[in-house]
């Protein structure tokens, strides 16, 4: 509508939404005009959410960490039992495919150095819910170690593994969370 303003927060997300369309339909070397006409904004306007290819990748990155995070807040039991951390990382793992978990966005955001540096921020916040889940430390640094395959798995052998084979996966993680003592 002519003099409607635009919502900044709203319009950066949907241009980060269109880049990781871009990046799943024409790879990692999309242009940021490509980006603009995917998300109906001027070359102009993308700019002034991103001021170059990096700043907007590293705008992904941020998102894609949102985007995990956000599912396992949603995907977290609400009573306070051991293990409910650890089961809504397992469930938010295996949750089906969208726009953020696409291995393709994934793959282009591997090589970024920002992605590193984000990663281990997330990953001690993610090992400090673990640890603090109740369960034995060996327990957990177990499944944690089997997520880190099914996310390996999932991006270099896509759809290698049936729904059925991945249900499996997924429900032997979960009962390895019914008990909080060791493993041996």
């Amino acid at each position: 509508m002519p003099g409607e303003q635009r919502n900044a927060p709203r319009t950066r997300r949907e241009v980060l939404a269109a880049a990781a369309r871009a990046l799943i339909e024409q790879g990692p070397n999309v242009s940021l005009d490509a980006v603009a006409k995917e998300a109906g904004v001027s070359k102009g306007g993308l700019l002034h959410h991103f001021r170059s290819k990096q700043a907007l990748i590293a705008g992904l990155i941020e998102e894609w960490f949102d985007h995990y995070d956000a599912t396992v807040t949603r995907l977290l039991e609400p009573e306070d039992t051991p293990g409910r951390w650890t089961r809504a990382h397992i469930r938010a793992t295996f949750e089906p495919q969208d726009l953020w978990s696409h291995p393709s966005v994934v793959t282009a955001l591997l090589g970024v150095p920002e992605l590193q540096q984000r990663m281990d921020v997330a990953a001690t916040r993610w090992r400090q819910q673990t640890d603090s889940d109740g369960l034995h430390p060996q327990r957990a640094d177990l499944i944690s170690r089997a997520l880190d395959g099914v996310t390996l798995a999932d991006l270099l052998w896509r759809d290698q593994e049936s729904d059925e084979e991945r249900s499996r996966t997924r429900d032997l993680l979960l009962k390895l969370t019914e008990q909080a003592g060791p493993l041996v």
